[in-house]
Formats: structure tokens, sequence, C-alpha cells
């Protein structure tokens, strides 16, 4: 099909598209599922008058409850924040699989916490269960997709990664619907704000039994001069045998590319560090990689995400009907996410889309603020929605259409692919702490805003879409189909961001001419000639 064909960086035996590279990447990826549930279930669930009976909500103010609610959100941001840095120590040391076992049993432990929660407890134990919830979602947020980037074959790289966020989407819509089934299905108690909280239990049990599973890293088995098995590995996952000559030339690849960048900072854990401090290009690429998860906040997302029954509120609509059009929501996200990971990501880039997003989330954004401001539905809350709301909840799900296949995992691809092996652990690991701490500000202060600024906040985020636009076209190259290894020459003195992608390629593909040219046997030409008619059918 169309939509699944490739755009190869060089002639690729059909054998290293195989179910082993997916299957370890739907493994590493399945962290995001955790990640979509928490940000689906939990605002919805402290708003179930069930869960403020049982910690004494119901008898606090508007105000005071806002301050409880957005602590008990937020804290597990501010762990997901410190748990990106100390991915980057437990990945170095420990390496992918191994860290996302680690991530995994740190997301048990805080989950049973949780459901720990009683009366009788207090929050105090919810709180310390959301913190190391959020330790152990940093974690993997920061390995998880260094892992996929480091076994994807460039031609699917974007794909394979994006199946993070398509995981963060079925977490959110398995989130709602089970909050949506347990306000209806489930009698006001213990139990109906429990069953949501236990389900966490379930993703987070299944990434912890499939990390034994998961093939490390050859690019890191590399790093740590395990080189027979960083051979070993990548002949595995590829589907080839150690000595198939693309095996043997992503290998060479893949030393050369890890000596230099010792070369550049030495071995140990604060070479990469040193490198990145100690490179004006580093750290350029760092500080933009980290900026696209403040555009991606900046969207309104978490907002949208933790606070569903205040943004219902606020458009007039209470009740049941919240938890369904909050669900509803999720699911527009789920197709977009899957759309984005099949076609579009690797087929327009990664500049095209975010631009593309932030247009027509923007326009969604402006339309829904001047309705409240001339409408002021809060003022007359209803469960069924006249013509001005119903536009508005078409808005609603417009600006969900442009998001989800742009802003929503574009970030983590173009953070995770554009640097090199040597420094990628850390970079990652500061750009994840981005996405967090900017998480941890919106969601601490969603509530407030809403109660202070009204309509103004639609406006504000639509503002942030808007300033967006420019941003990325002035500032932001294209990474699509860049091999890991020459990611680098994008950012070259002189090297303007809106074509730096085309100069690029053309050299990728001048250098494998001349590689085939130096090997020039008839065997050599003769599999390379496959390959293109190969690909050329598809």
């Amino acid at each position: 099909m169309a939509r699944l064909a490739r755009v190869e960086d060089r002639p690729t035996p059909e054998e290293v598209y195989n179910w082993k590279v997916y299957a370890n990447s739907i493994i590493a990826t399945w962290a995001a599922v955790m990640i979509g549930y928490d940000s689906a279930f939990i605002g919805t669930s402290i708003a179930l008058p069930s869960f403020k009976k049982e910690f004494g909500l119901d008898t606090k103010s508007t105000a005071e409850f806002n301050v409880i609610s957005a602590n008990i959100v937020s804290v597990y941001q501010a762990g997901c924040f410190f748990g990106a840095f100390l991915g980057y120590l437990i990945g170095y040391f420990m390496g992918r699989k191994y860290g996302l076992l680690l991530s995994s049993a740190l997301f048990l432990l805080g989950a049973g916490l949780q459901c720990g929660a009683s009366a009788a407890t207090g929050l105090g134990i919810m709180y310390a269960g959301r913190i190391i919830v959020g330790l152990g979602i940093g974690i993997a947020s920061n390995l998880a997709p260094i892992y996929v980037a480091e076994i994807a074959p460039p031609a699917i790289r974007g794909r394979l990664i994006g199946m993070y966020e398509f995981c963060w989407q079925i977490g959110g819509v398995i989130g709602f619907w089970i909050n949506y089934s347990s306000s209806l299905h489930i009698p006001a108690g213990h139990k109906q704000w429990f069953v949501a909280f236990a389900i966490q239990l379930i993703p987070g049990g299944l990434l912890f039994f499939g990390s034994f599973f998961l093939v490390e890293s050859p690019r890191w088995l590399c790093s740590r001069d395990r080189n027979a098995a960083a051979l070993k590995n990548l002949a595995k996952i590829r589907n080839l045998p150690e000595d198939a000559p693309y095996v043997v030339e992503e290998f060479a690849e893949i030393e050369a590319a890890i000596a230099h960048e010792r070369g550049l900072a030495g071995a140990g854990f604060l070479g990469p560090m040193k490198t990145v401090f100690a490179s004006r290009t580093l750290m350029y690429r760092l500080l933009l990689g980290s900026s696209l998860f403040v555009w991606q906040n900046g969207t309104g997302i978490n907002a949208i995400n933790y606070y569903s029954p205040t943004i219902f509120k606020s458009i007039g609509i209470t009740g049941t009907n919240t938890s369904l059009l909050t669900t509803g929501k999720h699911l527009v996200k789920l197709l977009g996410a899957l759309v984005w990971l099949l076609w579009i990501i690797d087929s327009f880039g990664r500049r095209n889309v975010l631009m593309l997003g932030s247009v027509g989330g923007a326009l969604a954004m402006y339309y829904i603020g001047a309705y409240i401001a001339i409408a002021k539905p809060a003022q007359n809350p209803t469960t069924t929605l006249g013509p001005g709301g119903q536009s508005a909840i078409a808005f609603f799900y417009i600006w969900t259409i442009f998001y989800s296949p742009s802003w929503n995992g574009t970030p983590w691809v173009v953070g995770a692919e554009m640097f090199p092996q040597h420094v990628r652990t850390f970079t990652q690991a500061c750009q994840a702490a981005s996405n967090w701490f900017w998480g941890f500000i919106i969601t601490r202060f969603t509530p407030q805003m809403f109660t202070s600024m009204g309509y103004g906040v639609y406006i504000f985020f639509a503002s942030l879409m808007v300033i967006s636009i420019p941003y990325i076209y002035f500032i932001l190259p294209e990474t699509k189909q860049i091999p890991l290894e020459r990611m680098e020459e994008l950012f070259e003195p002189g090297m303007k961001p809106w074509n730096a992608h085309g100069i690029v390629m053309a050299r990728v593909h001048e250098s494998r001419l001349q590689r085939k040219d130096a090997q020039g046997s008839p065997q050599s030409t003769s599999f390379e000639k496959n390959q293109e008619d190969r690909q050329e059918a598809v």
C-alpha cells in the first residue's frame, strides 16, 4: 500500500523489515500506555464524588479543591522530571533493556501505593505513589524512544518511534473508558474510584515481563566495548547473518561513529555531558529539541488531558456527557496517531506536520475562546447542547484532529534521532525533563488559570501555537530519513533549516554511489540492483 511505502537511504534487504524489530519496538513503546492511561484517568477520578467524599474533599471550597487536585496531578509530573534525569544514569550503566525493566518495577510500586490510599491513610500515601510512578515513567520516557531510534532501520525509524505516541493514545482511550464505565456501573464508594487506580498495574506488569524479552541495543553494547554482543544483536534484529553486507556496513558505521565521538570527549559517565557543553552545535540542538516541548505544552494538551471536566464546564456542559465527550476526544486522538504513524511521519516529515498542526489548532482554539467570551455558557450549564455549544464541541474535536498527527508525537521523534550515540541518553534525559517540567507547570496552574482568565486561557494557547509556526520554519531542520550517524550535517555552519534536508540527503546518496563504485564487484552490483528493483516495485 502507498501509505506503507518506504523511502530508503540505501538499498535494503527485505529481511531488515522483520517482526523482530517491530516486536522489540512495541515492547519498549508500551511504556507510553502507562503514560496515556495516567493522563486519562487521574483528572476524572479525583473529580468523582466518591473520591472527594472518601478523602474529605467535598467539604473544601473550590479554591482549596483546585490546589489539592493540582497537587495530586502535578507531583506525578515532578516525579517524571527527576526520573528523566535518573534515566540517563540508568541508561548509561544498565542499558536500555534493564533500564526499562527497572522503570516498570518502580511504576508497579507506585501504582500499588496509590491503591493502598483510603480514608484511613489520607492522601499522603497517594502523593508518595504518584511521585514514584512519575520516577518510573520519567526513566521510560528517556529510554524507550532512544532504544527504538537505535534499533530502527532509517526508512521506518519515524514509524517505529511513532508507536510510542500510538501506545500513549491507546492508554488514554482505555483510561477514559474505565472511568466512564465505573461512574455508570459501579455504585458510589471506595470501589468506584479504586478500580481505575488498580488497572494501572496491568500495563505496568506487561512492560515488566516484556522487558525480559528485549534485545539490547547494539549501539549501546558497542559504546560499552561489547562489540561481539553488539554485532550478534544487530544481526538478530536485522534478521540477517553477521557477515551479510548490510549488517557489516551498518556495524562499521556504528563503530566509526562511536570512535569519533569518544575522541571528542573520552569515555565515561561525564563524557557525554562534556561533549554537549563544550560544543555550541550540540548545545544548540539540545536547546532546540527541548524547546519543542515548550511549544507542545503550549498547545494546551496537558490542560485538556488532565482537566477535561473543567474544559467542558467552561463550554457549559456538565454531567456524564463530559466523560463521554472526553472519551470521544481520545478516540479521535488514537485514530490521528494511527494515521500519523502509518503515513504522515515518514512521508511528510517533521517540519510540515508541526506547522500545519499549529495552524489548525490555533484557529480551533480562537473559535472556542470567542464562543465562550460571547455566549458565556458556563453561566448557563446544561446537559444538552444548543447550536453554539455544538459548534464549540466541533472545534474542540477539530483541534484534536490537528494536534494528534502533529505535536502529539513528533517532538519525541525529533528529540530521539538528532543526536549522536555518545550523548543521546543524556540529551534525551534533558528533553524528556523539559516535557515533564512544562507539563508540571501547566497541570499545576491550569485550575487557577481557568478561574482567573476564563476564555483567555484558549486565546493564550492559540497565540502560542501561532508563534510556534515561524519558530519551526526558521529554526528546525527536517530530520526525516537522515541516517543517525550523519545527523550533525544538518546543523553545519551556514546550513539553512528550510533546505538542509535536501542538501544532506544528496550527500548521503552520493556517498552510497561512491562506496558502490569503490566495491565494484559484479556480485555487489547485482545485489544492489535487485534491491533497487524491489524498491521500485513498492
